[in-house]
């Protein structure tokens, strides 16, 4: 069986593939496991001086494993995908995101924590977390208002609204938009490669005032979110919602 998460290294650029293509690379338990180690040891390695996140050219990811998020759902704020967002929050190094096809539900959410988004123009991003009788996660429901504005944000968070690559990048969640995925995984290789360029300790410097003023308040809102996301699992409406998900698909 192929390995769900590819690592390469490149010179000094960490690049983490999603790789489930046959389940639209959703994401398992074990899959947050290998990302949150792989971060937390990319934020330690003085030899890597940026971390790129990415899929293939034609999906990023479908968001959770909906199968084994019901078999196995986080209980509390030390289960696996609570590790990989806060080791993400945490990252000194910049972390550049690579995205195409789908981006559903902790696929979008998480570019919020990413300092670089490359997007295909057709790319289909998605937090359908309503619609699933759950609730924002990672600090999406502090996050998105704020960029995009109270209406706006309602829209996508209450109403699990879609949207494509092309909005991404006027609305401030992406970087860039390009005319394929193929081109959105070029540019973001490209700029991630250029960190190797650059006075290292200056970037991460740079990053952490960019980030500091709201760090605490993100992860306390991510923990609060994260409460209600698990309470929220076990709710008849969720349960309903994601049964009737895996029957459809």
């Amino acid at each position: 069986m192929p390995e769900a998460i590819l690592l390469h290294r490149e010179r000094g650029l960490l690049t983490l593939r999603l790789n489930r293509p046959d389940k639209k690379n959703a994401l398992t338990r074990a899959m947050y496991s290998q990302l949150a180690e792989a971060l937390k040891q990319a934020n330690h390695d003085p030899e890597i001086n940026a971390v790129l996140i990415t899929g293939s050219a034609e999906c990023f990811t479908a968001g959770n494993d909906i199968a084994d998020f019901i078999q196995q759902p986080p209980s509390d704020l030390d289960s696996p995908v609570f590790h990989f967002m806060l080791e993400l929050l945490e990252c000194r190094k910049p972390v550049i995101a690579a995205v195409a096809g789908a981006a559903v539900g902790i696929g979008t959410t998480m570019l919020l924590h990413c300092d670089l988004v490359y997007v295909a123009r057709d790319a289909r991003l998605r937090m359908p977390f309503v619609n699933l009788g759950l609730c924002p996660e990672f600090g999406s429901s502090l996050i998105l208002p704020r960029l995009l504005g109270q209406a706006k944000a309602s829209e996508l968070l209450l109403l699990g609204e879609g949207f494509t690559g092309e909005q991404a990048a006027q609305w401030g969640i992406a970087t860039e938009a390009l005319g394929s995925g193929e081109a959105a995984l070029a540019r973001a290789r490209e700029m991630a490669l250029r960190f190797d360029e650059l006075p290292a300790e200056a970037v991460r410097i740079s990053k952490q005032l960019m980030r500091a003023p709201d760090r605490e308040l993100i992860r306390k809102v991510i923990e609060e979110e994260g409460a209600l996301f698990t309470q929220r699992l076990r709710s008849p409406e969720a349960l309903a919602a994601l049964t009737g998900f895996i029957k459809r698909h």
